[in-house]
């Protein structure tokens, strides 16, 4: 009589013949090998779709559905309601995994009866067909039975880009059921997901390792496009984490400070945003939006009780909060440029800011 697995992990995939191949064999490696892997097919228009079926053929704990093109979130949602097993695990199909993982993460969560198990993960960005930087994202050794004792810890560790993706994360399939959530069909669907996920939770566990492998740098990636709304989605994201802090009756000084600083970094992404090759916009019309969003009122509050970690950051804000235009411009610009022609620099700055 078969029985469930204890692990239904869930693959979109869209367009990544070079990856999805490595990223299955890396799940088929694990030490922990009670898992079914759904791969959703989202309309491909390379051969990931054929080799999704050859990877099922070969291994019977391998399901594919094939979808028109709907996007990431659909393909998960579509994904969950397959599943059989009573953990999540999300994947992206160009990315791969340490064979540990889904033991550590499963006897953490099975021990403590958890509902969600966070780990650290790599960021992996390419600069060359084999040379990467590699930054490390640390989780604590820690498991939170309250819900107080989860949103006391949030803070931290949404400041360690922790609770943001969920592919360095176990979740239970039966609380995602009982509190109907779904991830939104919308850019970035990962956050409000994730929110909705730990607005009520309790038994949070945390586990200092490494595992997950994320890849920046694939010139395909939605990461390296110009958005003509993420001014807009930055704001709303803002209010929604805010939102979130006074849902939770949280508002102390790090919360505010953290706060601040989030919403001032991401600024200065929306700016580089605007400034980088990809915008066709006039240089009038960039430089009228750019003035817009350092002068609101939002802006100047963030960037007045923002406390930048590094002398870099520092240096950067410094023509924002001051609202100098001209000198913000020629400052993204050039974040733009080092963007575009070092890959490796602009990843080391950015991890360090």
């Amino acid at each position: 009589m078969q029985t469930d697995p204890e692990i239904s992990i869930i693959i979109p995939v869209y367009n990544v013949e070079m990856w999805i191949r490595r990223a299955v064999e890396s799940l088929q490696n694990q030490t922990f090998q009670n898992f079914e892997i759904i791969l959703v097919n989202d309309g491909s228009t390379d051969s990931s779709g054929d080799i999704c079926d050859e990877l099922a053929a070969a291994d019977g704990r391998i399901h594919v559905i094939h979808q028109q093109n709907a996007g990431a979130a659909t393909a998960r949602n579509n994904g969950i309601k397959q599943a059989r097993g009573e953990y999540l695990y999300f994947m992206d199909g160009d990315d791969w995994c340490e064979d540990g993982m889904l033991y550590e993460m499963h006897r953490l969560a099975a021990k403590h009866q958890l509902n969600l198990v966070v780990t650290g993960f790599y960021i992996d960005t390419y600069y060359d067909d084999d040379k990467f930087y590699q930054e490390l994202r640390n989780a604590p050794d820690m498991v939170y039975i309250d819900a107080q004792s989860f949103r006391e810890a949030a803070c931290e560790l949404f400041d360690a880009q922790l609770l943001y993706a969920p592919w360095n994360k176990l979740y239970r399939r039966q609380y995602l059921l009982d509190h109907g959530i779904e991830f939104p069909t919308t850019f970035w669907d990962d956050l409000p997901f994730n929110l909705d996920v730990i607005r009520d939770i309790d038994r949070v566990g945390c586990i200092n390792d490494h595992f997950y492998h994320f890849l920046r740098a694939r010139a395909e990636s939605e990461n390296t496009r110009y958005r003509s709304d993420m001014y807009e989605k930055r704001e709303e994201e803002h209010q929604w984490i805010t939102d979130l802090f006074m849902y939770w009756h949280l508002d102390n000084d790090d919360i505010q400070e953290f706060l601040a600083r989030r919403y001032a970094e991401r600024l200065v992404g929306c700016i580089e945003n605007i400034t980088n090759k990809n915008c066709t916009l006039p240089s009038a019309e960039k430089r009228r939006q750019i003035a817009e969003m350092i002068s609101t009122p939002q802006a100047k509050k963030a960037l007045a009780k923002a406390q930048p970690r590094t002398t870099m950051m520092r240096l950067v804000l410094f023509p924002l909060k001051k609202g100098n235009v001209s000198i913000t411009m020629v400052q993204s610009s050039f974040i733009s440029w080092v963007k575009r022609n070092s890959t490796n620099l602009f990843a080391r700055l950015k991890a360090n800011r």
